[in-house]
């Protein structure tokens, strides 16, 4: 199977061909493909339908948000981008170490954690999961991209030759 890359110079190259203006489709399909991207990369940040954890400042919900004000949309010269600069974005991503610690102030409301400064005790947290996994949505944000560029250019393609 040949490369994202050679796939695309392949559509572009044909398009060129059928006398195209293949900068504004790739800015088009750029554009598109990089919302796209993004929701994909939101749908699959936490908290993402019904989350396990919830409580005070457990989940609040800006990494997901972060995606749509970090990432660039609008093309320049076909140049966007998937962004997002939460600090703690590349742990949820890729995963972390867990060591274990002792943390004042968290403790168990209903089921629930809660953090509170002048709560005079603490829970031991890292005892039973040692590796967090990641959640990879950044994968999937770039999943998608792929997914719609291939069949964006495929469709003009099609649309040019008929």
């Amino acid at each position: 199977m040949s490369s994202f890359g050679s796939q695309m110079r392949k559509r572009l190259k044909e398009l060129e061909k059928a006398g195209q203006n293949v900068p504004a489709i790739v800015n088009e399909v750029a554009m598109v493909a990089t919302i796209a991207a993004v929701e994909a990369a939101t749908n699959a940040t936490p908290p993402n339908g019904g989350a396990a954890l919830a409580g005070t400042n457990a989940r609040s919900g800006s990494l997901a948000q972060h995606w749509t004000t970090d990432s660039k949309i609008k093309p320049v010269n076909g140049t966007t981008y998937l962004a997002n600069n939460m600090q703690y974005a590349s742990y949820v991503n890729d995963g972390h170490r867990m060591d274990k610690h002792f943390v004042p102030g968290l403790h168990e409301v209903g089921g629930k954690l809660d953090y509170d400064a002048n709560y005079p005790g603490g829970i031991m947290v890292g005892t039973k999961t040692t590796f967090v996994p990641g959640l990879h949505m950044k994968e999937a944000g770039i999943g998608k991209y792929r997914q719609v560029v291939r069949s964006e250019l495929k469709r003009r393609v099609e649309e040019a030759f008929k």
